[in-house]
């Protein structure tokens, strides 16, 4: 459009006009592609690492959780609860037990650990205290390193 025609155009084309210009190039929106991408790499896998440790803490805290309502059972019922019962005797009131006053953990039922796996429960005598609540980590399998190391209550 010549200046002319620009004065003497209705104000919707002139509009329509500021607003085709108005635009982003090819090439400013590969260099901003190219800067987020960039980040992503530098910053990806610090937020990844953050995020698998934030989950061995989780772990940590829920068996930190289930000790304290263990100890509460106990004080109620005057022991722990078996290994064949698990931890569900702290959601739901086994069988043999006369005083209980569950459920001792908040919700009413036994979370997964982070990875989405069931925690294991396993009573001993020979060891303090005498059971042991473990997550088995990223892998879900016993063993490993790193995340995918077996988190317990007990110290090896």
């Amino acid at each position: 459009m010549n200046a002319l025609a620009s004065t003497l155009a209705p104000p919707r084309l002139r509009s329509l006009a500021a607003v085709a210009s108005s635009g982003y190039t090819l090439i400013e929106i590969l260099v901003v592609l190219t800067i987020i991408s960039l980040l992503l790499v530098l910053v990806g896998p610090r937020v990844l690492g953050y995020l698998s440790e934030s989950r061995v803490k989780t772990a940590k805290l829920q068996i930190e959780s289930f000790s304290s309502a263990l100890d509460l059972f106990y004080l109620d019922t005057g022991r722990y609860p078996a290994s064949s019962e698990g931890l569900d005797a702290l959601t739901q009131r086994p069988a043999n037990v006369t005083v209980w006053n569950g459920p001792y953990l908040k919700g009413g039922r036994v979370p997964n650990d982070p990875w989405g796996n069931a925690y294991q429960y396993r009573v001993s005598a020979e060891r303090t205290p005498p059971y042991e609540i473990m997550s088995l980590g990223s892998d879900g399998r016993e063993g490993g390193t790193g995340t995918a190391a077996d988190i317990s209550n007990v110290e090896p």
